[in-house]
């Protein structure tokens, strides 16, 4: 799989030209981001992921439609091996949300339906602007909540220390 940085001639000779610079650049900024800004850059790149593989369906591209398609399910699989439904009275709902769109995904791709790829995305986007501006009114200083922001009730919870865990990226 190759980077959109490389030999991508929009991109210069500036930049992150060189893969292993990028990608320890990658590593360092999710290793050292604080939960509510990992649980954040999952769901941007879940709908990265989920806007390519519409495009790959619509144009017939089943190779990049699935491999973006399968991407999308293993982050949603993470989302919901990290939600603690003890914390969170909605958490159910939540985890009830990611098993349809996971289900959603597994079917678009098997059938190459773009139009359940389209489900998702409408689906899982108001969660992913939820939850930046959760993760934004959490001040520096602090550490992420426990539990999830009161002004949004439909939404799940992340634990609040890194590491911990059983989720691959630390999520608990």
């Amino acid at each position: 799989m190759t980077t959109p940085f490389i030999g991508n001639p929009s991109y210069g000779n500036g930049g992150y030209g060189n893969s292993a610079q990028r990608n320890q650049y990658l590593s360092e900024s999710v290793l050292s981001a604080p939960p509510a800004r990992l649980l954040t850059m999952l769901y941007d790149r879940l709908l990265l992921d989920l806007g390519r593989a519409e495009g790959a369906l619509q144009t017939a591209d089943w190779s990049l439609a699935s491999e973006n398609l399968i991407h999308a399910q293993a982050i949603i699989t993470e989302l919901s091996s990290s939600l603690n439904t003890d914390a969170w009275d909605g958490a159910d709902g939540l985890l009830g949300l990611y098993n349809y769109a996971s289900t959603a995904l597994i079917n678009a791709n098997i059938q190459r339906n773009p139009a359940l790829t389209r489900e998702a995305i409408d689906l899982l986007e108001p969660l992913r602007q939820a939850w930046h501006e959760a993760a934004a009114a959490i001040p520096a200083a602090q550490p992420a909540p426990a539990a999830a922001p009161s002004s949004f009730a439909a939404a799940g919870s992340w634990a609040a220390s890194s590491g911990a865990g059983s989720g691959s990226l630390g999520f608990g």
